[in-house]
């Protein structure tokens, strides 16, 4: 996230604004006591996780950041509050395009600190360019395969975040806003035009560690055994049909008491069903020849041929 604009002229000093700050403020301020700027918070580009929040969830994130603290490093001290944001907004550029060619849209921040001595050191940096790169902590509710659509590293999707699959990028969609924490200034953030320390609800799993630079090293394993996974699926899917076919030979009642029970079975239990089935399935119908048996005396009539 980077400072957009900074400075107490213009709409800042307006009474619509000071309302809306001292929504906050146990203390009436007034326009000389604080300082404000406004911050781009996250947007919809492809960041360096090979993720992505979606349109919506920015929409769902302007209401959550409203009323949030502002800190450094992310460290949760209270004695690291720096500002606080008192307002909102989504914003589309029309004149530009995100890499993934949809309208650049971005969530911005509108944030006030206090003129104090404490912090006349760190609105110097603000105004001097200096601390110009923020990031945000929040929590989403699902991170999807832009392959698949499918929960990444869920039991269904074995693609891995910043692989080329036909042509086409894995990446990340996070969506359904759960929480807003804190945004923080920070060296290097995490989004290309922003910067974003982003926490999945419930955590990422194995794609999202291999997906970051700690877990790099493993992604060519994680490849493998995502492979090998994805093979297992397929033939426990194979099998229960298979045990579903049977069973239906045997009694269609039998069939239909077992379609929702297979879902839950192992190898194992699939397998020795299948192992019973196939031995009543050979009593019940074993299989017959036209001709005879070798040394039987038999008398033909030729019957068997008759259509």
């Amino acid at each position: 996230m980077r400072i957009i604009k900074a400075g107490t002229t213009g709409e800042s000093g307006s009474a619509e604004e000071m309302a809306a700050i001292n929504a906050f403020a146990k203390a009436q301020l007034t326009p000389e006591e604080i300082y404000t700027f406004s911050v781009l918070l996250c947007d919809n580009e492809v960041d360096r996780d090979f993720e992505r929040f979606t349109e919506k969830t920015l929409l769902e994130l302007r209401e959550l950041f409203v009323g949030k603290t502002g800190i450094t490093d992310h460290d949760w001290s209270a004695g690291g509050q720096k500002a606080r944001i008192y307002r909102t907004e989504v914003v589309t550029d029309p004149d530009r395009k995100n890499s993934l060619g949809m309208p650049y849209t971005y969530l911005r921040g509108y944030a006030y600190m206090l003129r104090t001595q404490s912090n006349g050191d760190l609105i110097a940096e603000i105004e001097g360019g200096i601390k110009k790169e923020t990031s945000v902590g929040c929590s989403v509710a699902a991170s999807l395969c832009s392959i698949c659509g499918e929960e990444l590293g869920g039991g269904s999707c074995s693609h891995i975040k910043g692989k080329q699959y036909g042509g086409k990028l894995c990446y990340a969609e996070l969506t359904g806003a759960v929480d807003a924490y804190e945004w923080s200034f920070v060296a290097v953030p995490a989004q290309r035009g922003a910067g974003v320390i982003k926490k999945l609800d419930p955590g990422k799993g194995l794609s999202g560690f291999v997906g970051s630079e700690d877990g790099s090293p493993f992604s060519k394993e994680f490849e493998t055994l995502s492979r090998e996974a994805a093979l297992g699926r397929r033939y426990l899917k194979q099998l229960r049909r298979e045990t579903l076919r049977l069973a239906l030979l045997l009694d269609r009642k039998l069939h239909d008491a077992l379609a929702g029970s297979v879902e839950k079975m192992d190898e194992e239990q699939l397998e020795a069903l299948k192992e019973s089935f196939d031995v009543r399935l050979a009593s019940a119908f074993p299989p017959l020849t036209q001709l005879p048996g070798r040394n039987q005396v038999v008398k033909r009539v030729g019957d068997e041929y008759k259509v």
